[in-house]
């Protein structure tokens, strides 16, 4: 399934009602995240309404932060699962790197927040967590919290809606004995990395009892050196025997996925770049921002632009300088009103 800018707009944003609210219904205010996500021109609230305002569109920005204090999360929420099936069903005949398994490996990024108004709610930070399918593209859980809560206690609720064919693949924030026993029993197939101080003992059938008390198990144990670090990892996994140490190595590597899926978000579609004042606020910015990140994903483009996501955004980008911003190039776009010169390429 082939998707241009507009045709995906047109498909996911035309549900969405015109007529809900007088002055920023609910297609006018994912239109304006989105363009905060997706216009490189745009970094702060200011700088977007002012661009708006220059537009012809008299919206305005105290308007925009009450809704942001008490819309639904819902509308985003829905959208960032529509894309998400849409992808998973673009690339699912995709190549995988392992047969027969996909690999999503699973991390969170930490966001300072820097409002008083929100350090006055007790939120200093807020945790993004995101299980990204390797293979496919798509992200497979997302969690968001507020707080500064360790890992470990989310570790049941990323892992949860994995497939029996897909790989959980987690650093050392992860780990914990009862977590690995819940995995096992769950039936999840997992590749973690573990800290060199649990107790190990190696068993007979080539497998290891690793840690103490009630909550000890037995579990296979992957041991690989990075030469360049000088580093030395051990990873604790249940995957079968007939993928090789160097398989479970280089299914760690792929770990590696979530930190370049984090770098793109921060550089390009602003995830660090908080403009609510808010917790729903905050909420509603980070499901816009992957949001914005999965409709990269989709779009084609043409092939003398390149083929990455930075070159899927800057096409983006390129082709909304022909209109005031891309809420204008959106409601264009479902208002079925001629569109310029590459619009609709």
């Amino acid at each position: 399934m082939v998707f241009n800018f507009p045709k995906l707009v047109k498909q996911l944003l035309c549900k969405y009602s015109e007529h809900d609210y007088s002055v920023l219904n609910t297609r006018l205010f994912i239109s304006c995240w989105l363009a905060f996500s997706l216009d490189a021109s745009v970094n702060s609230m200011n700088s977007l309404f002012r661009k708006l305002n220059l537009g012809g569109k008299k919206i305005d920005k105290s308007t925009f932060s009450k809704a942001n204090s008490h819309r639904s999360t819902e509308p985003f929420q829905d959208l960032f699962n529509e894309l998400n099936r849409l992808v998973k069903q673009k690339n699912k005949q995709k190549s995988a790197f392992f047969k027969d398994w996909e690999i999503c490996p699973i991390d969170s990024t930490t966001i300072t927040l820097t409002s008083k108004l929100l350090w006055s709610l007790g939120y200093h930070q807020v945790k993004l967590f995101n299980a990204i399918n390797s293979d496919q593209g798509s992200c497979e859980s997302c969690l968001i919290n507020f707080g500064s809560a360790h890992d470990y206690k989310f570790a049941a609720d990323m892992t949860a809606p994995l497939d029996s064919n897909q790989v959980g693949v987690m650093d050392r924030g992860f780990a914990g004995l009862k977590y690995f026993e819940e995995l096992k029993a769950s039936e999840k197939h997992f590749v973690i990395r573990i800290n060199t101080n649990y107790k190990k003992e190696p068993l007979e059938s080539g497998l290891w009892q690793v840690g103490t008390g009630k909550h000890a198990g037995v579990y296979r144990l992957v041991w690989f050196s990075d030469l360049e670090t000088k580093t030395e990892y051990c990873l604790l996994t249940n995957l079968p025997m007939e993928l090789s140490n160097e398989d479970i190595a280089d299914i760690y590597r792929l770990r590696w996925h979530v930190e370049l899926f984090w770098k793109f978000l921060k550089m390009h579609l602003k995830l660090d770049k908080l403009i609510s004042k808010s917790g729903n606020g905050i909420r509603l910015q980070l499901y816009a921002c992957l949001c914005a990140y999965l409709i990269i994903q989709l779009i084609e483009i043409p092939e003398i632009w390149g083929s990455s996501l930075l070159d899927k955004l800057r096409y983006l980008q390129a082709v909304m300088t022909q209109e005031y911003s891309f809420v204008h190039w959106i409601e264009r776009i479902l208002g079925d009103l001629p569109l310029r010169l590459y619009a609709s390429t």
